[in-house]
């Protein structure tokens, strides 16, 4: 039986909003709260201006207007794929290229095609274009990556068989469209080498049925707002960008999934928050108790955008929060949507990966547990409490007692920023730390089930490893893969090991 806590936090009326939520008797030590506003977040120079559409999300209940600011509107256009026209060139036998033609869209920022079957696998190419919103100007071809079943809960979990999970490939962040042109090309049947092996080489293979090309909006930004839970005349504190010019903060009433989300993080910041600020190391070891003599070996605690800083929409996720015994060792991963993407839409980016895993393939709410950009801010993924051991969907067989985080872009040929490679370091510094790991040290996981390992058999890794080193992927990249060392020594030496 796996080791598995479900949490249900119920919120029935204004005054339990105030209320800290009890934590898990696995989670880490709570840290107490700490009331100094944090600085504003890294960015880059701005070198473009999205204007991000906004429109009303085919599964909401409720319009726009009617929506809490915390909450930013977003979309999901789910379109059918069809046999396109056939090719001059193709393979007698193989199967129909799928796709779509040139057409108009809703707003969107980012695509990713789905199929019904998640043990399906997608063999061939996904490629898209993409329109620029208001425009005639089109981009060249994008692939997607399709080989993204690894990115996943564990074969047998809760989230697994009790969901309608669907196969995905990676999403990819395309910027602001409106216009889309898609075609998934299956593999070509490889050409027999004797006669006797024609008919079993000349077998053509698949493509999944029920494929469908996803158009996710991620919505508008939200905007910085008061805690409802906060001191009087005190706002809560907001994830603010570098080139973000001062906006007037503006009057908000907590939705009671917002404040469940929030609350598993009342330690440490005001409700509503949504920055978790940075501690210093001495505060940090403060702040965690340990046995009289005992050598504290954990980073400072970093900075941390909230969910509610990112603006998740809290009513997409399942209710309550899952979570494993401890945090023994990090995955490290890239999300593979392309490195096209500014800082200050990290957040945007994010929206719309968490409605691509929630609403397009099916899971119970952002894979991963952390994310960091290409600036090295780094973000809350999965809720249920940043100090907590909340149970994600990042590494298929390895997701017990074990952290995700994924580094925003795709760096299989592009070397990551070493802002990122940092901030890596720093997070997995504090929080292997709140859990007694070494972030230079081997650990020993009992493999849920992979292509790599089968069920039950028991692996010893890198405390810090990258996705790759449960499953037989690409990810994180060999570019991000070949910084895991650094990583690993930086975040020993911020423990001070």
């Amino acid at each position: 039986m796996r080791a598995l806590l479900v949490t249900s936090v119920g919120v029935t009326c204004a005054a339990a909003l105030t209320l800290p939520l009890a934590a898990p008797a696995s989670s880490a030590p709570v840290l107490p709260s700490a009331s100094a506003q944090p600085p504003s977040l890294t960015t880059e120079p701005r070198t473009d201006t999205t204007d991000t559409s906004d429109t009303t999300a085919p599964d909401a209940a409720e319009p726009r207007a009617a929506k809490s600011a915390a909450e930013p509107a977003g979309s999901t256009q789910s379109l059918p794929l069809a046999p396109l026209a056939v090719p001059s060139n193709r393979v007698a036998g193989a199967p129909a290229v799928q796709g779509l033609p040139q057409r108009d869209a809703r707003p969107f920022s980012l695509v990713g095609v789905v199929w019904d079957d998640a043990r399906a696998e997608l063999h061939g190419t996904v490629q898209v274009r993409t329109r620029a919103t208001g425009t005639t100007r089109w981009s060249d071809w994008q692939d997607v990556e399709t080989h993204n079943a690894d990115h996943a809960a564990d074969l047998g979990s809760a989230e697994r068989e009790g969901r309608t999970v669907r196969g995905a490939t990676a999403p990819l962040w395309v910027g602001d469209s409106d216009g889309v042109e898609v075609r998934v090309r299956p593999e070509s049947p490889a050409a027999p080498e004797s006669p006797d092996s024609q008919d079993r080489a000349a077998t053509p293979v698949p493509l999944p049925e029920g494929m469908r090309l996803e158009l996710v909006d991620p919505g508008e930004d939200p905007a910085p707002e008061p805690a409802r839970g906060a001191p009087a005349n005190r706002a809560a504190v907001p994830a603010v960008f570098a080139d973000t010019p001062p906006t007037a903060a503006l009057p908000e009433v907590l939705t009671a999934e917002i404040a469940a989300a929030s609350a598993v993080n009342a330690e440490l910041a005001e409700l509503g928050a949504t920055v978790i600020p940075a501690l210093t190391q001495a505060e940090t070891v403060e702040s965690v108790n340990l046995a009289p003599g005992a050598k504290p070996y954990i980073g400072p605690r970093p900075k941390i955008v909230t969910r509610k800083g990112w603006g998740a929409d809290e009513k997409l996720r399942e209710r309550n929060f899952g979570y494993t015994k401890s945090v023994k060792a990090a995955f490290v991963h890239h999300s593979a949507t392309g490195n096209n993407y500014t800082c200050k839409q990290a957040p945007s980016v994010l929206r719309s990966i968490y409605r691509y895993h929630v609403k397009s393939s099916g899971w119970r709410d952002f894979g991963y547990n952390f994310a960091v950009d290409k600036c090295g801010n780094i973000y809350e993924g999965r809720a249920g409490g940043v100090t907590k051991a909340v149970l994600g969907a990042h590494t298929l067989g390895f997701n017990t007692n074990t952290m995700g985080i994924a580094v925003l872009g795709t760096y299989s040929s592009s070397n990551p920023p070493a802002a990122a490679v940092t901030a890596v370091s720093r997070l997995t510094a504090w929080k292997l730390g709140l859990f007694g790991g070494n972030p230079k040290g081997k650990v020993t996981l009992v493999s849920g089930g992979s292509n790599k390992y089968r069920k039950g058999v028991k692996v010893k890794m890198n405390v810090i490893s990258g996705h790759r080193d449960g499953f037989a992927t690409e990810c994180p990249g060999a570019r991000l893969y070949k910084k895991l060392g650094t990583a690993r020594t930086s975040s020993a030496k911020l423990q001070g090991r």
